[in-house]
């Protein structure tokens, strides 16, 4: 039977509980926010309470967008760092010392987690990544019989980056227990294969764009055509380095070329240094973190978007990069990586394909797109086809009814 509202008052929205590290702190905040994109747009079929760590400057409780959200603790303040500016992977990587906060971290999200299950009877729940957000559902299942059943989603960390063996058996043991396994590409699923993953379970659903308001082309925007344009947190995987290492020879054909550089992250100090020591100060523009309403502009007026994506050397590497569908969703041409899961956003056509990691091939193709005039793009057709794809409309539709097949599994 349905829930009914109190005083029996009519049925209410089944409760969608949702586990995530990345998640925003604040309104605007430059983080990723593409599970609360999901989350909010989901709130008109369930009740949906994320539960996520805290931050520095975050309130533990809050409602944002019609989601509600409870971040608990998982040491002082001013240590909460173990997430944000990179993630949890970089910053175990870069900063060791990282690793104490691990403990916490998973014990005050299984805590929180059951906290929620206890008190708000969930009927349905979704956690973002294998590990460790899956793992925490999959234990919690094994305990307490009012667990729901879970969607458990990976975009590409967990999956690419932790690569030891026992975590390859916790992986496929967190996919039996769910009841439903999403990833956000085809090359995750092919992964999941691999490590022993019954990829005849796993469902290729993205996570999605705002192509209907935000992302969308301003044709009394003048495009430039000298303006190259990076966007992405500030980390090995994105390529920034081989972006830069590209621009000395690209300046050499075309001296009036800038590069512009949106986002944020552990690398910022270095990718800077390497400015400084090719001598580009004046031709590399580095603009911090840049909120979500102010990216199209950049979209807009650049004269070609740069998605230079490499595999890090701990083996992680981009799951998806919605950046690439942004920036087409503003019409701009993009030049990206002849990576897997890359060519499942574009055509061979609709994209100009480089080798990953070499910044030669890199500026003959970005000098190549230079030159190409902007109305000679196809932009429209692209549009369409990203679009028809990769909407939060239709995303968001997907992950609904994917949830709701998970949540029948109860009944």
């Amino acid at each position: 039977m349905p829930r009914t509202g109190r005083h029996g008052k009519g049925p209410v929205r089944p409760v969608l509980l949702v586990l995530a590290s990345t998640y925003p702190r604040w309104a605007d905040d430059p983080e990723p926010g593409f599970v609360h994109e999901l989350c909010k747009r989901l709130t008109d079929r369930f009740r949906v309470i994320v539960v996520g760590p805290h931050a520095a400057g975050a309130k533990p409780r809050e409602v944002m967008d019609g989601v509600e959200v409870r971040r608990y603790r998982y040491a002082p303040e001013a240590l909460e760092t173990l997430v944000n500016d990179g993630g949890i992977v970089t910053n175990l990587r870069r900063q060791r010392w990282k690793w104490l906060l691990l403990p916490g971290f998973v014990l005050g999200m299984l805590w929180a987690a059951w906290r929620c299950v206890a008190s708000e009877r969930p009927d349905v729940a979704h956690a973002h990544w294998l590990l460790p957000q899956g793992l925490a559902l999959a234990v919690l299942g094994l305990l307490d019989r009012r667990v729901p059943p879970f969607l458990v989603t990976s975009h590409g960390a967990d999956l690419f980056a932790l690569r030891a063996r026992p975590l390859q058996w916790l992986k496929r043991f967190v996919s039996r227990r769910a009841a439903a396994v999403t990833a956000v590409s085809a090359a995750m699923r092919d992964e999941m294969a691999r490590i022993g993953i019954d990829a005849s379970r796993v469902e290729v659903q993205p996570m999605g764009v705002d192509l209907s308001h935000r992302y969308t082309p301003d044709p009394a925007v003048p495009r430039s055509r000298d303006e190259i344009l990076f966007v992405g947190r500030l980390v090995e995987k994105k390529g920034l380095r081989y972006l830069i290492d590209a621009m000395p020879a690209i300046l050499q054909a075309r001296p009036s070329a800038f590069l512009t550089v949106a986002g944020f992250g552990p690398e910022e100090a270095e990718r800077r240094e390497q400015v400084a020591r090719l001598g580009l100060q004046d031709k590399v523009q580095f603009l911090g973190a840049v909120p979500q309403e102010k990216l199209p502009a950049l979209y807009r007026r650049a004269a070609v978007f740069v998605a230079p994506f490499v595999q890090a050397s701990t083996g992680d590497r981009e799951g998806l990069g919605l950046v690439s569908v942004e920036a087409a969703g503003c019409g701009c041409p993009v030049v990206v990586s002849d990576d897997p899961a890359a060519r499942q956003v574009f055509a061979e056509t609709e994209a100009t394909w480089v080798v990953p990691g070499d910044p030669g091939v890199l500026a003959q193709a970005i000098c190549e797109r230079l030159a190409i005039d902007a109305c000679q793009v196809p932009v429209e057709a692209i549009m369409a086809s990203v679009r028809s794809r990769f909407d939060w409309g239709k995303v968001a539709k997907g992950y609904a009814r994917t949830l709701d097949m998970a949540r029948s599994t109860a009944q």
